[in-house]
């Protein structure tokens, strides 16, 4: 069975997308993006979903999970009406799409990056996940410091406090990971690495290694 990736074509339409950032451009091809840069997402996703059975089958993968294209530029200053991109998120099963943590894909002009975690988390959900590492800081240690999640993505990243939060003291073993506000796992690739033959097994592996942090993150969120 042939593994599905991204074509020469899709960095083609996305290289020409930042230099036409206009909705008539893109209402003109829309059929370009639909062969070469929305079906291969597609066929990407339809593979996933079953592959994360064997390894997270709480990950849920269907056409849903792609990012529309048109940009929300209500309270933004770039008022360009079209992303250059094309992304896909992963979600929890039993958590709406960006609660949680989750995998997420990205395929642009500039890069292919593949990762995930938990990147804006509500007050009550970041507290909750706090308690958590407290009390568990050894499985998610055994995690993030594993060989393979280091080979993979090397280590856990996203902002962080510059002190340990109110309500745990400063030297506790799991303060470097009491700081994170986010907490964020991935590699960024080169743009050619989309229509590689190796491209959706880099993906995989680099899903394998992350879907246990997912999975701690998401455990106090989910019972």
């Amino acid at each position: 069975m042939s593994t599905p990736r991204f074509t020469p074509k899709t960095l083609s339409f996305l290289r020409a997308l930042k230099r036409n950032n206009d909705r008539e451009w893109f209402r003109a091809r829309k059929d370009d993006y639909e062969a070469h840069v929305r079906m291969p997402m597609l066929a990407v996703i339809e593979r996933l979903a079953t592959d994360f059975q064997a390894f997270a089958p709480e990950l849920v993968a269907t056409p849903k999970c792609i990012y529309r294209m048109y940009r929300d530029t209500r309270f933004s200053d770039d008022k360009t009406p079209l992303k250059t991109n094309i992304a896909a998120s992963f979600r929890w099963r039993g958590l709406d799409r960006h609660q949680g943590a989750g995998l997420y894909i990205e395929v642009a002009a500039q890069w292919v990056w593949v990762g995930g975690g938990m990147y804006a988390p509500e007050t009550a959900q970041l507290a909750a996940v706090r308690e958590h590492i407290a009390a568990n800081h050894t499985h998610l240690r055994a995690i993030v410091e594993s060989p393979g999640f280091r080979r993979a993505v090397g280590s856990l990243g996203g902002s962080t406090l510059q002190r340990v939060p109110r309500g745990y003291p400063a030297d506790h073993a799991a303060a470097e990971y009491l700081r994170h506000r986010q907490f964020l796992a991935g590699k960024q690739f080169p743009p050619e690495f989309a229509y590689s033959p190796r491209f959706y097994s880099g993906v995989l592996g680099v899903y394998r290694q992350i879907a246990p942090l997912v999975r701690f993150l998401n455990e106090p969120l989910t019972g």
